[in-house]
C-alpha cells in the first residue's frame, strides 16, 4: 500500500504554512530601522554653557568636536545626523541633521551657541530661533547639510 496523508493533517499543514507566509510578511511591513550618526548632544548640554564660559569648559560639557573653524573667529561645530529606511534592503534617508556650534571671541570664551537643522528647506538656528540669510559661515553650513537631498535645502 502506498502512504496517504489523512485530509486532516493535510488542511493543518497547509494552514500553518499559510500563517507563517503570513506573519513573515506583516513583519516586513512594520520594520523600520533609525540609526544616529555622529554628535549626540547631552540632554541641557547647552543650558550648560553660558555667555562668557571658557573654551576648556566648553570641551568638558559636549566633548571633543566634531571640526573646528576659523571663518570669523573660532567655533566649534558637532555634527550630528539621523537616518531611517523602512526595509532591510532600502537606503538610509536622512530625516534630521543637526549642526551645533560654539563661537568663541580671541579671548576663547562663548559669545554665541547656535543649534542649525533644517526648517522648511532653509537653514534655521533653533537655539535664536532665526534663518541665517548670508555670509560666508552660510555657505560653510549648507556644505554640512549636503547630505539632504536638493530638493530640501533651498536657496
Amino acid at each position: 500500500m502506498g502512504s496517504r496523508i489523512a485530509p486532516n493533517r493535510y488542511r493543518t499543514a497547509s494552514l500553518a504554512l499559510a500563517f507563517a507566509c503570513a506573519c513573515a510578511l506583516a513583519g516586513c511591513g512594520s520594520f523600520t530601522e533609525t540609526l544616529q550618526r555622529g554628535y549626540v548632544l547631552p540632554e541641557g548640554g547647552l543650558e550648560q554653557l553660558p555667555v562668557g564660559a571658557t573654551q576648556e569648559q566648553v570641551l568638558i560639557v559636549l566633548g571633543t568636536p566634531s571640526t573646528v573653524a576659523t571663518v570669523n573667529g573660532e567655533a566649534f561645530y558637532y555634527i550630528s545626523q539621523k537616518t531611517q529606511r523602512s526595509a532591510a534592503f532600502m537606503p538610509h534617508e536622512v530625516i534630521d541633521q543637526r549642526v551645533v556650534v560654539v563661537y568663541f571671541d580671541k579671548d576663547r570664551r562663548v559669545v554665541r551657541l547656535a543649534n542649525y537643522g533644517l526648517k522648511d528647506g532653509k537653514i534655521f538656528d533653533f537655539q535664536s530661533e532665526t534663518t541665517k540669510t548670508g555670509g560666508v559661515e552660510l555657505s560653510y553650513l549648507r556644505n554640512m547639510f549636503k547630505g539632504f537631498s536638493p530638493k530640501m535645502l533651498t536657496q
